[in-house]
C-alpha cells in the first residue's frame, strides 16, 4: 500500500511517541501529535509534521478536527489516559482502532481485568475488601492503589491500619470513579513482566523482564530501578502460564497489536495485577527492532490506516536472538536541577539504543516517590549479561546531575550484582 498522502493522528507526544512518529514519517505518512502539552515540553510535536494543542479527553473537539482535516487514522499505543478516548475517537471517525470498547475496559479497569484472570485460569494476587478493612480482617502488610490509575500513582504500602485508612483515602483520590484496590503486598516474590503483540489474531510473546524495584526503605519500592530481558523465569513462564494467558487473550477477541501485563514471580506461580491493551511506556520496541529485525512500530502505522500488519515474528523472538536487553531509569532527589550532562555519550555508545530525559536543567524536582521520580530512561542491548552490566555501569559513570550546589542528585544507583543469571 502507498501511505504517501495518508494522515495519521497521534494521540501524545511523549518521548515513547517519537518512535512511531519517525516510523510513520519514513512510510511517507504526514502526522499529527495533539495533547495539551506545550510545545517545549513535547518531543513529539517537535518532530511532527503538524501538532494541535487539544487534551486527549476532548474526544468532540478531535473528532471535529480530525473530519476537516481528513485524517485517516488515529493511534495510541503506551499511556492508559489515552486508551478509553482513543477507541472513542476511532469510533466516531469510523477509522481502525486495534481495540474495543470492552477489551479497554478488561485492560484498563483491575477489577475487570481480575474477574476475566479467575475465568480463564490466570493468577492474579489476592485481595481484600473495603469491608474487610472495615472490619480490621486484614493480614498485614498489603498493597492499596486506584483501580485505574497510572504510574505508581495513590499506591501505598501498609503495616496497620493507620497507614490503611490513609492510603485509602489517597488511592480513591487518584482514582477516576473513587474505586480501589486493596491487595495482599508479595514480599520476596521477583517482579515480572510480559508482552505479546497479535498479528492478524495469532499472539507472539516479545517480552519477559525481571524488573526490579527500589529500595522500600528509601520508599520507591513502587518504582521499577531496572528491567533486563529476556526475564530468568521465561521457560517456567512459557511452560506454565503461557497457555492459559493466550487463550485469555484470544477470547477477548484481540485481532493486531500490543497487550501487556506486570506481576510476581512467587514461588512457581506467575500473579498478574497490572494490564494494558498497550506497549509498555518505555522505548523497549527499538531494542526488538535491534535484536530481531521486526519494526514494531511500522506495524502500528500499518493497523492505524487498514485494519491489519504484514509483519511476521519468528518464534522465539522473544529470547532476543540470545542477546541480553535492559531498561535502565536512573531516578532523582528532590533538588533543583542546575545540571544534567552526558546525552552526547549515550548516543556515541554501541549497545545503548535510546536515552530519554525527563527532566532538563532548571527543574525543581520534589519527593513523589513514584515515577516522577525518573531523571533518564537508557534502553540497552548486550551480547551477553556481562556485557549488558558494563553498559550499566558505563552509564552511571557518563550522566552527570547536580544542584546548585555542585552536588550530585542522583538518586539510588541500580546495583547489577541483583541481576539473575
Amino acid at each position: 500500500m502507498n501511505y504517501k498522502h495518508k494522515k495519521l493522528l497521534v494521540l501524545g507526544g511523549a518521548s515513547v511517541h517519537v518512535k512511531l512518529i519517525r516510523a510513520a514519517q519514513e512510510l511517507g505518512v504526514y502526522t499529527i501529535v495533539t495533547d495539551n502539552v506545550k510545545y517545549d515540553d513535547s518531543p513529539g510535536k517537535k518532530i511532527a509534521d503538524e501538532y494541535w494543542d487539544l487534551n486527549i479527553y476532548d474526544v468532540h473537539g478531535i473528532v471535529k478536527k480530525a473530519r476537516e482535516q481528513k485524517v485517516d487514522g488515529v493511534i495510541s499505543g503506551w499511556l492508559d489516559p489515552c486508551q478509553r478516548p482513543y477507541q472513542e475517537i476511532c469510533e466516531q471517525l469510523g477509522v481502525s482502532c486495534y481495540g474495543t470498547q470492552e477489551q479497554f475496559l478488561l485492560m484498563t479497569d483491575k477489577h475487570a481485568f481480575k474477574k476475566m484472570c479467575a475465568e480463564h485460569g490466570v493468577d492474579t494476587i489476592p485481595e481484600y475488601s473495603l469491608e474487610d478493612a472495615e472490619k480490621g480482617i486484614i493480614e498485614f502488610p498489603v498493597f492499596v492503589k486506584p483501580v485505574d490509575s497510572r504510574g505508581s500513582r495513590g499506591q501505598a504500602v501498609c503495616y496497620n491500619m493507620q497507614d490503611l485508612t490513609i492510603a485509602i483515602e489517597n488511592a480513591k483520590a487518584e482514582s477516576s470513579n473513587g474505586d480501589i484496590l486493596i491487595e495482599k503486598y508479595i514480599t520476596g516474590g521477583q517482579e515480572f513482566h510480559v508482552t505479546y503483540f497479535f498479528v492478524n489474531g495469532k499472539p507472539h510473546l516479545i517480552r519477559t523482564s525481571d524488573n526490579y524495584c527500589g529500595a522500600e526503605k528509601m520508599h520507591m519500592e513502587k518504582v521499577v530501578s531496572c528491567a533486563v530481558m529476556p526475564s530468568s523465569y521465561t521457560d517456567k513462564y512459557i511452560n506454565t502460564a503461557h497457555k492459559n494467558v493466550v487463550r485469555m487473550f484470544e477470547k477477548m477477541g484481540i485481532k493486531n497489536g500490543p497487550i501487556f501485563m506486570q506481576g510476581f514471580e512467587d514461588q512457581g506461580v506467575f500473579r498478574f495485577f497490572d494490564p494494558g491493551l498497550r506497549f509498555p511506556g518505555v522505548d523497549f520496541e527499538l531494542v526488538f527492532k535491534e535484536a530481531v529485525g521486526v519494526d514494531l512500530m511500522k506495524a502500528m502505522v500499518q493497523i492505524a490506516l487498514t485494519g491489519n500488519c504484514n509483519i511476521e515474528i519468528p518464534d522465539g523472538a522473544v529470547y532476543l536472538n540470545g542477546s541480553r536487553g535492559a531498561v535502565l531509569y536512573l531516578t532523582i532527589k528532590q533538588c533543583y536541577l542546575a545540571r544534567f550532562t552526558g546525552e552526547d555519550k549515550m548516543k556515541k555508545r554501541k549497545g545503548i539504543v535510546s536515552y530519554l530525559p525527563r527532566c532538563k536543567e532548571g527543574d525543581t524536582i520534589s519527593w513523589s516517590y513514584n515515577v516522577n521520580q525518573r531523571l533518564a530512561e537508557i534502553d540497552l542491548l548486550a551480547r551477553d549479561l556481562d556485557e549488558l552490566k558494563e553498559l550499566i555501569d558505563y552509564t552511571h559513570s557518563s550522566i552527570v546531575a547536580t544542584d546548585n550546589k555542585g552536588e550530585d542528585v542522583i538518586f539510588a544507583r541500580f546495583n547489577t550484582s541483583r541481576i539473575r543469571g
